[in-house]
């Protein structure tokens, strides 16, 4: 399911469960990569942070960049100079989480001429139907058409990603599906995955295509 391009970024409205996605998909990676690289461009600080999930990427060999200040009481918009091993260090598979507002989105700005001269990436749009700023298809593009102006780069792809943490049913899920459908209609791209908990895997794998099963999150 993963793309073989070697930088995917990962970017939606707050909430959309980007980071547990990105977290994931590190993981998953790294049967497949020797080398993998996750950087968190989250410069202001969220609930969830990749950095809560920092020893479990460094025991299965996962690079952690983030903001020096993550998980900190300090709330400053700044990035690390290791952030530029992005487009640097082109041996490692890289999953690049950016923030949905201005601030984010200008931080990948940083690293798009880069990104766009090697031209080996996604920008995968994360969204969460049950989210109640993003409730249609058109909310969730008129963020995306906002995060696109502010970093120069376009979205090829859509990720699935509603749920409604524990509380998520297999018709929450189903539910889901015409949403993300229509977000990727409107963008002209595809829908590259549905992720779901690894609970509900089993019922609705056979129900839903590209289905990825998810482990939540927790906070430390």
């Amino acid at each position: 399911m993963l793309s073989d391009k070697r930088i995917i970024i990962l970017s939606g409205h707050y909430g959309s469960g980007k980071t547990n996605v990105a977290v994931n998909l590190s993981l998953s990676a790294k049967k497949d990569y020797e080398k993998v690289t996750l950087a968190d461009l989250d410069i202001v600080n969220p609930y969830f942070r990749s950095k809560d999930s920092e020893l479990e990427l460094e025991k299965n060999g996962v690079r952690l960049i983030c903001s020096p200040y993550a998980n900190s009481n300090v709330d400053i918009p700044a990035l690390p100079q290791e952030i530029y091993a992005v487009t640097d260090d082109k041996t490692s598979k890289t999953f690049v989480d950016v923030g949905g507002d201005d601030r984010g989105a200008l931080a990948l700005g940083r690293l798009t001429p880069e990104i766009l001269k090697e031209n080996s990436y996604e920008m995968l749009l994360v969204v969460n139907s049950f989210r109640p700023l993003t409730p249609t298809p058109e909310s969730a593009v008129e963020v995306a058409r906002e995060i696109e102006n502010a970093c120069k780069l376009k979205f090829t792809g859509v990720i699935n990603n509603s749920n409604l943490g524990e509380f998520t049913t297999e018709a929450d899920v189903l539910g889901s599906v015409d949403y993300a459908s229509g977000v990727a209609r409107i963008l002209g791209v595809p829908v590259v995955l549905t992720t779901v908990s690894s609970k509900l895997y089993g019922a609705l794998k056979d129900k839903i295509e590209n289905l990825y099963p998810l482990v939540l999150q927790k906070k430390i």
